[in-house]
């Protein structure tokens, strides 16, 4: 069913304190894609879940082909026609993602579901656009980009008009993102509604042809794509001008030296059920990176180093000093956080208490800390204290400051959180996994100067990400993660960004340096 438009008038959305959209009207014609931009918090997704039936809008109205429709909730949103792809995804983690991506609208035959005719839609969909997914696989298992594709595959399935993607290309593959995006035109020349958030900018420019810039719950301006720069779209929704050049240089001599004689810490031939044989260094004052496609053991030797998961063989040795060097194999996952700080892929899995206040996911890792104590009880007044610093640090954008639940914040604050509560234990090795997703250009210039200024504190960074560009731009050595093995190592400032891409599919390989 082809469409006219979709029309948001005078839509009104507060939380607490905080209008989170504040008198936005929006119009999108068929077959038009349309950007919404914004910093984070900006209320983009606020806008979209109340558009897809998740919020209800305490003022406006919604029009669809100029006549005004009530949207109770996302059952009824399906029923219009609307469906969306979550930046916090909407799965139940003991499903499997067929069941997932089919639960509302399945087949029946004799009182009984009949997924035949589902699989083999959802297999036609994946074949068309390059995804690699197990149907079978419950979505507690799987990575964080395999949960985005089941969420984009929720909404291909159903054969919506009036599509909506909130940074779904966010943990994608370069050639996952190509696909997604060709798929999106194709959708449109459908004469479909896209609406396309995110935060790429060359994203926007490739697919977009009007975008609406959001600041602050309000909508500031709408730009035809083709007649503005990148650097202008950033400047209208920062409201000032942003550097796009990542500087790692330092110092006097305008250089900064990896320690090659004092490793830090050491990988020696380390086994579990899932890793193959992996040994590595990492030296002190450097970034180094993992690149490699999702599901060849990120996840797998993060957990490793961590502790969330034992190795069967080899050693983890944390060198303190010369004569002092620590097997952290040996270790629980408690006694191993003194040694490192983590920042999780997963941040409401395993990086925040969603139901605590930002002041106590802030102080999740020091509330025992003299300096939080007053004898035996916890000082709240010295946590609140110690949160409202960070917060201003860190720029963390929360309706009631320290007191605000963290749940209630956008994912991009969500993110803010847990960087500052890791690097504020200024702990010698940070493990860093995709740090920047769902984070809006500022905020990423900020995480990555944030890196930087650790490294240069003589801190060592292990970088794991999905993004090529952040990989090569941050790093200064790379290793390549394929098939669960270290296959092998090369240097950010001597490859390109497709060169990286051919060793990280297996396409092209050479023996570790």
């Amino acid at each position: 069913m082809s469409m006219d438009s979709i029309e948001m008038c005078n839509i009104t959305k507060i939380f607490g304190n905080t209008k989170a959209c504040d008198n936005v009207t929006l119009k999108i014609k068929s077959g038009e894609i349309h950007a919404l931009l914004g910093e984070n918090g900006a209320g983009k997704s606020t806008l979209m879940s109340i558009l897809s039936g998740f919020y209800k809008p305490d003022k406006g109205y919604i029009k669809k082909n100029n006549k005004i429709i009530r949207i109770e909730n996302p059952r009824e949103a399906n029923k219009f026609g609307f469906g969306m792809v979550y930046q916090h995804f909407k799965l139940i983690k003991n499903f499997t993602a067929l069941e997932n991506i089919t639960l509302g609208v399945e087949d029946t035959r004799f009182g009984f579901i009949c997924n035949y005719n589902a699989r083999k839609k959802i297999n036609y969909i994946c074949n068309i656009y390059n995804f690699k997914i197990d149907l079978d696989k419950k979505v507690c298992f799987m990575s964080v980009a395999e949960q985005q594709r089941v969420e984009i595959l929720k909404l291909l399935y159903r054969d919506n008009d009036i599509l909506i993607f909130d940074e779904a290309t966010a943990v994608l593959m370069p050639h996952e993102v190509n696909g997604l995006l060709k798929m999106i035109k194709k959708l449109a020349k459908e004469n479909k509604i896209v609406l396309f958030i995110t935060h790429k900018l060359d994203e926007i420019k490739a697919i977009a042809k009007k975008c609406s810039v959001m600041r602050k719950g309000k909508l500031i301006d709408c730009v035809d794509v083709n007649k503005i720069s990148e650097e202008e779209l950033s400047e209208i929704m920062m409201g000032k001008k942003i550097d796009f050049e990542i500087n790692k240089i330092s110092g006097k001599d305008n250089k900064i030296k990896i320690n090659t004689k004092k490793n830090i810490l050491e990988i020696r031939n380390v086994c579990s059920k899932n890793i193959k044989n992996i040994s590595f260094k990492i030296y002190e004052s450097e970034i180094l990176g993992i690149a490699g496609i999702d599901g060849n053991g990120q996840n797998e030797l993060v957990n490793l180093l961590t502790g969330l998961d034992k190795s069967i063989s080899g050693d983890i040795v944390y060198n303190k000093n010369i004569n002092k060097n620590i097997n952290l194999s040996k270790l629980s996952i408690f006694e191993r956080n003194k040694f490192f700080s983590f920042i999780p892929e997963d941040r409401h899995k395993h990086g925040l208490v969603l139901d605590y206040s930002v002041a106590k996911n802030l102080a999740l890792k020091k509330y025992f800390d003299k300096s939080f104590r007053n004898k035996y009880f916890i000082d709240v007044e010295k946590i609140n204290n110690y949160s409202k610093e960070l917060i201003k640090k860190y720029d963390i954008r929360a309706n009631d400051s320290e007191k605000t639940l963290s749940k209630n914040l956008s994912g991009g604050n969500q993110q803010k959180i847990i960087i500052a509560r890791e690097l504020e234990l200024n702990k010698k090795i940070i493990i860093t996994v995709q740090p920047t997703r769902g984070l809006d250009i500022g905020a990423t210039n900020n995480v990555h100067n944030y890196l930087i200024k650790q490294r240069e504190l003589n801190n060592s960074i292990l970088l794991i990400s999905l993004d090529i560009d952040e990989i090569l731009s941050l790093s200064d050595r790379i290793l390549i993660l394929y098939q669960k093995k270290i296959v092998t190592e090369v240097d950010p400032k001597k490859i390109s960004k497709t060169e990286l891409g051919l060793y990280m599919s297996g396409t092209k390989s050479r023996k570790s340096s």
